[in-house]
């Protein structure tokens, strides 16, 4: 296709060129005209195509590139269309967590700015605990694969050619462990994961950080953090300030902060949840207290700082107005952080994230909330991987442009056309986790893609939450259903590989513990030689597979570092099973009295279980899934 673009276009020159690509066109004299020109508002886009005239009317440069993209979508029609859209939000984007093993290449942080600006969306939030480069402090974010300030720039040169804003967002309070567990930096640790707020050293260091992180970007906002703070003062601080309330601790950090901030002119902004646990009863609840914040409290709490109100598990209008009401006390600008659940598992749980986003955007316009980010973290290794939530932007993209409720429809093509994917085969990753025995939706977070995956053969911590579900028949099916969706063709087909994979694993593995302890407790040594033999041999196959599957998709998107714990992890699944093989067979063949793990009674593992109606259960940590025993002690967790 030959494009012509009339009017002012230099400033969108640049982005349309890293667009032809992608909308496979390509600029031309002789190419079909497009007009571009102003639109009536700044918040509203048209583009249309009439009597053979195409035209883009915009108000904000990122509209433009929506526009473009929704012109060749509908354009292939060839039928007139007009399309006219306010936007809803004054900025709208991701957050990618970059702190949690899997920090993006920067040719995959490009990728997904061209997905967001054919979307429209039009800020990308950094989430950098410690991987961004400061000058003299050479342990933060070593071996981490931290960004260098070029880095930096170069994402946020390419997010400017399409109009979108790219900031930072950093911990300068809690949530600081990685940098922290050093024994260089002692100095300004208070507790295993939060600063000795108070120190003049870390006043130095927090003062560094800002004017670190902000230097390669455009953008004057930036996120502070100061989140899940809950150790702050328990440790080093009590030992030489005595006992000191929290929320005073936090004011007088914050307030160093601001003028910090004030001083390098940027836009601070921070999660709001510890102001309100301490506003709690038992100052640890943020969501279920019905405490508001009291009126000596919300004084006392600078104005001149955006709170962003994070909720990524309710699914009812009526949750996110009880919250945000509980908000307004605070006297600061108010943003919504929701997410996409990429959290804690191989997949992604969209039966909870589109409901949860579809609720809380609504209140979001209801209410006013101008500034909404779709948070994607990572927490414990990043299995998942951000490209499999592009469904998840997407609904957040068109609820971003248009008024009120939104046609599930509007998603579903959309998504098709920025992404080459069908959403019917993004909604794959949801099953890796929505079982049999789930609750619907998946609502509770279970994640048996990943605990059922490191569980010990032998131990079978999970075997009880699992039993009678026919977990293998589950993977069976998905397995094959996932390779029914895959399209070789498509630039994305690479992310299914590894649910398809994993799905290969766990249709022979979920079950094979209750297999193991039932053989076992019969006497069937058949079946346990079988079992020995043939079956978990062939389960190590299949996680050999899995693993250099994974391993090709994590060096495609992220850097290197960090790979190397998911590595270690796929190495024990392996050597388990290679010592079960070995325990079973000389037990089978006499050389072994009894295993003493298979004479262990099984529990259930977890509260979250199908017996209460609570999921089919959730771990969040590795560690926990592989063994009950001990794989590290801290002497000194300070």
């Amino acid at each position: 296709m030959k494009l012509h673009f009339e009017g002012d276009i230099a400033d969108l020159l640049p982005g349309i060129e890293a667009l032809s690509q992608e909308l496979s066109f390509t600029l031309s004299d002789d190419g079909g005209k497009v007009k571009v020109g102003p639109s009536t508002a700044e918040d509203v886009l048209e583009v249309g195509l009439e009597e053979g005239n195409a035209y883009i009317r915009y108000g904000q440069k990122h509209q433009f590139f929506r526009g473009l993209g929704l012109l060749i979508q509908q354009g292939q029609t060839g039928r007139p269309f007009h399309i006219q859209e306010n936007q809803q939000f004054g900025t709208i984007g991701p957050m990618f967590d970059l702190s949690r093993n899997g920090v993006l290449t920067v040719d995959s942080f490009k990728f997904f700015l061209r997905k967001m600006a054919l979307m429209g969306l039009n800020t990308v939030m950094l989430y950098m605990e410690d991987t961004y480069e400061i000058s003299g402090e050479p342990y933060f974010g070593y071996m981490r694969g931290r960004y260098s300030a070029a880095e930096l720039k170069e994402i946020d040169d390419y997010a400017d050619q399409f109009g979108i804003e790219a900031f930072p967002s950093i911990q300068t309070l809690a949530h600081l462990e990685e940098f922290l567990k050093w024994e260089s930096v002692a100095a300004y640790k208070d507790t295993k994961g939060a600063l000795l707020v108070g120190d003049e050293k870390v006043d130095r260091l927090v003062e560094n950080m800002l004017e670190s992180v902000s230097a390669p970007f455009r953008s004057k906002r930036i996120h502070i953090g100061m989140d899940e703070a809950e150790e702050l003062g328990r440790g080093k601080y009590l030992d030489r300030n005595g006992y000191q309330a929290r929320f005073d601790i936090m004011i007088g950090h914050l307030e160093k902060i601001l003028k910090v901030t004030s001083r390098l002119g940027l836009e601070p902004m921070m999660w709001s949840d510890m102001f309100l646990k301490l506003a709690s009863e038992d100052g640890r609840d943020y969501y279920n207290s019905e405490a508001g914040i009291p009126e000596e409290m919300a004084k006392r709490i600078p104005k001149n700082v955006e709170m962003v109100y994070w909720d990524y598990y309710h699914t009812e209008m009526e949750d996110y107005e009880k919250q945000i009401a509980k908000h307004r006390p605070l006297g600061c600008n108010l943003a919504f952080a929701g997410a996409v659940w990429v959290f804690n598992t191989f997949g992604v749980n969209y039966g909870l994230s589109l409901r949860a986003t579809d609720s809380a955007l609504k209140v979001c316009k209801r209410e006013g909330i101008r500034d909404i980010y779709a948070t994607m973290w990572g927490d414990d290794g990043n299995e998942s991987n951000p490209v499999a939530a592009l469904l998840g932007l997407q609904l957040y993209a068109e609820h971003a442009y248009t008024e009120g409720s939104l046609a599930w429809e509007q998603v579903t093509e959309r998504v098709q056309f920025c992404t080459g994917i069908e959403a019917e085969a993004f909604l794959k990753f949801k099953d890796l986790d929505e079982v049999p025995g789930s609750a619907p939706n998946n609502t509770r977070q279970s994640n048996p893609s990943k605990f059922l995956l490191y569980q010990d053969v032998l131990l079978g911590l999970f075997d009880k939450q699992i039993e009678g579900l026919e977990l293998n028949e589950h993977y069976a099916a998905l397995e094959q259903a996932l390779r029914d969706v895959r399209d070789p063709k498509a630039e994305l087909d690479y992310i299914f590989e590894v649910p398809e994979k994993l799905s290969g694993v766990l249709k022979q593995k979920s079950e094979i513990g209750i297999q193991l302890k039932q053989a076992y407790d019969s006497g069937n040594t058949e079946v346990l030689r079988h079992i020995a033999a043939q079956v978990l041999p062939a389960i190590s196959a299949s996680v050999q597979e899995l693993r250099r599957a994974h391993r090709r998709q994590w060096m495609r998107i992220f850097k290197p570092f960090g790979w190397e714990v998911i590595d270690i992890r796929y190495g024990g699944v392996i050597s388990r099973l290679d010592t079960a093989s070995e325990r079973l067979m000389d037990y089978v063949e006499g050389r072994l009295e009894r295993i003493e793990e298979l004479e262990q009674e099984r529990l259930i593992y977890s509260f979250n279980n199908r017996f209460n109606n609570m999921g089919v259960g959730w771990c969040s940590y590795y560690y926990r899934m592989a063994s009950p025993n001990v794989f590290f002690h801290v002497l000194n967790p300070l």
